[in-house]
């Protein structure tokens, strides 16, 4: 991490000092950074005096914590029951190939990251997807590509 980088974690300890702080201090340094480096929960473990273990158990449970970085474009696939009838998973592929990473990654220059997910609950759209916040749906490749020509 970079010094400004640490002031920023130190600064956002400040406010916490008992194991019962744990999710949220996880929350503002996930708010802060993206995700939650393992750095970031050595540093947390130790201001807040909770074993490393306890500390990684607890980001590693909840999956709304994220261990890696997201692209500035998270790109999400519905993987649902009708997305999937209506083959997500042929998307999800040439995404892969588009941005030649596999689901999980991000992009060398970290603009995009691409998961699937269980269900974004836009099925009446199927096949679709979430960028960030906004839902796309009646997904084609030809959209897809229309889609990321317009991301800056």
């Amino acid at each position: 991490m970079k010094m400004a980088e640490w002031e920023e974690v130190e600064r956002i300890l400040k406010k916490y000092s008992t194991k019962e702080d744990l999710i949220p201090v996880l929350e503002d340094l996930q708010e802060e950074f993206g995700y939650l480096s393992e750095e970031m929960l050595e540093r947390a473990a130790k201001k807040l005096n909770v074993p490393f273990v306890t500390v990684s158990g607890v980001a590693t449970f909840y999956s709304s914590f994220r261990l890696t970085p997201r692209g500035k474009y998270h790109i999400q696939i519905c993987r649902g029951t009708a997305c999937h009838i209506f083959r997500s998973d042929k998307l999800l592929t040439y995404f892969e190939k588009k941005l030649g990473i596999k689901a999980g990654g991000v992009t060398p220059d970290g603009k995009f990251s691409l998961v699937p997910v269980n269900c974004i609950g836009a099925c009446a759209k199927a096949p679709a997807m979430m960028i960030n916040e906004k839902v796309y749906g009646n997904l084609t490749e030809e959209k897809i590509d229309k889609i990321l020509s317009e991301l800056k």
